[in-house]
This record gives structure tokens, C-alpha cells and sequence, in this order.
């Protein structure tokens, strides 16, 4: 293929936020507690899979994060497209946000703690990080037999949004773009924050800008990317209002 091919080649790009978590309906700070979904996550997640079947946009590649929340997600959408066959790549990479010393907080009692104010900014402001957690703290990502084999000082004790798109974007790079550039239709199911990560790089997203963005669970956002990966389009699948409800629902939270 020649340069010239590559430059008007378009691929496809869809991200898929994970279905309603557990933790979610108990409006608790998740990030790297690996909880289920719930039962209307898993309808959410196979909805999600009707959409992309329904619109003829069939993954030949899929990447999630190692958390199951992601992981099933992907599985029970697949499995509407009857595409359970096509390769799968994970990553701790793709992960959620590290909520730090959040982890397991209600999130409205945390605002009442700590204050609404600072809460917000340790959830939606770009580069300042929660509380850490301590190394000895067992829920430190140490402690977690999956990430085993990395090493100690790429463990987050607690991350800022700044800290995700730093992590994620190694992988975009190195394990993603192949992909793309080999013409896969690509799905990547993961989290709020590690997809807003690669949605500000995608678009371009300013800093100040960044926090504004909910992008809703269950909804497939769809990207026609050019030669060069650059976005050309990008819509979400399903109905509009119903989008717009997901997304109002995200932004509702306390968390």
C-alpha cells in the first residue's frame, strides 16, 4: 500500500462506555475495584450490541481494560453481534481513573466531608489527583494479582485525569493504531475517564475543556477516522433523546 493509499483510507473507531456497575448504582467512587454490572448494565451492554448490529458496524478487533465490568461488557455485546470469535487485547492501561483514597466512598458523603468544591476538582478538574492511597493499603493495585508483573513504580496510587491520558496513550500507539492502520474495525470498551482520555486526544481537547465532557453508558460512539486517524465523523448509535438522557444522567452525579 502507498503512502498515498494510506492517507485516503478510512477506518472505524467505536468506543463503548461499560454498562451500569454495581458501584455505580450506589453512587460509589469506583475506579480499580473490579465490581460487576448490574442487570440493567447487562441489558445496557446488550443493547449497546444491537445498535452496532443493527448500523452494520460489525468489530473485526476488540480492546478492553482488565476490570470485568469492561470485560463483560465487551463479551455480552459481542455476543449480540455473534462476533465472540474475533480477537481481544487488554490492557490495564485502559483502566478507569485510580480514585486513590476515594475508592469505596459514597460520593455524596464525600462531598459532605471534604466539601462539594474540592470534590469536584479531585473528580473533574484535569491534573489535580485525589487523596493517595498508602503502599500498604490493600487496596493498592500492588496487591492485585493481574498486575503482577508490572512493575511498582507504573502502579497508581491515585490519578488525576492528566495521569490517564499519560498511561493510556502508549497503548493508543502502540497496540490500537496498528490496529486501525490495518484496516480493523476497532472497539474499545472501557471506562468514563479512559475514554474521555482518548477522546480529548482524538479531538484535540483542550485542557479547561475536557471536564465538560459525559459520555453516557451503553451508547457506541462511532468514529470515521481518515489516513492519518484524524476524526472525520463521530456519532453516537441509538436514539438521540435517549443519548441525551445518558449523558444528562452521567453529568447528575455526584461522582
Amino acid at each position: 500500500m502507498t503512502a498515498t493509499d494510506t492517507a485516503s483510507t478510512e477506518t472505524t473507531l467505536v468506543l463503548l462506555r461499560h454498562g451500569q456497575s454495581t458501584w455505580n448504582l450506589e453512587n460509589l467512587f469506583t475506579g480499580w475495584v473490579d465490581v460487576p454490572l448490574t442487570d440493567a448494565g447487562i441489558e445496557q451492554a446488550r443493547n449497546a450490541g444491537e445498535l452496532m448490529a443493527s448500523d452494520d458496524i460489525l468489530p473485526t478487533v476488540v480492546h478492553t481494560s482488565l476490570q470485568r465490568r469492561a470485560v463483560d461488557t465487551a463479551n455480552l455485546a459481542l455476543s449480540e453481534m455473534e462476533r465472540g470469535w474475533i480477537p481481544v487485547r487488554r490492557s490495564w492501561r485502559l483502566n478507569e481513573r485510580h480514585y486513590g483514597a476515594l475508592q469505596g466512598k459514597n460520593k455524596k458523603e464525600a462531598a459532605a466531608e471534604h466539601g462539594a468544591d474540592q470534590v469536584f476538582l479531585w473528580r473533574r478538574s484535569y491534573d489535580i489527583p485525589p487523596p493517595l492511597l498508602s503502599l500498604d493499603d490493600p487496596q493498592h493495585p500492588r496487591n492485585d494479582p493481574r498486575y503482577a508483573d508490572l512493575a511498582p513504580d507504573v502502579l497508581p496510587a491515585g490519578e488525576c485525569l492528566k495521569d490517564v491520558v499519560d498511561r493510556m496513550l502508549p497503548y493508543w500507539f502502540d497496540d490500537i493504531v496498528p490496529d486501525l492502520r490495518a484496516g480493523h474495525t476497532v472497539l474499545v470498551a472501557a471506562h468514563g475517564n479512559s475514554l474521555r482520555a482518548l477522546v480529548k486526544h482524538l479531538e484535540d481537547i483542550a485542557d479547561a475543556d475536557i471536564a465538560e465532557l459525559d459520555i453516557p453508558t451503553g451508547f457506541p460512539r462511532v468514529y470515521t477516522l481518515d489516513g492519518d486517524l484524524r476524526p472525520l465523523s463521530c456519532r453516537y448509535l441509538g436514539d438521540a433523546a435517549s443519548v441525551e438522557a445518558a449523558a444528562a444522567a452521567v453529568a447528575r452525579q455526584a461522582g
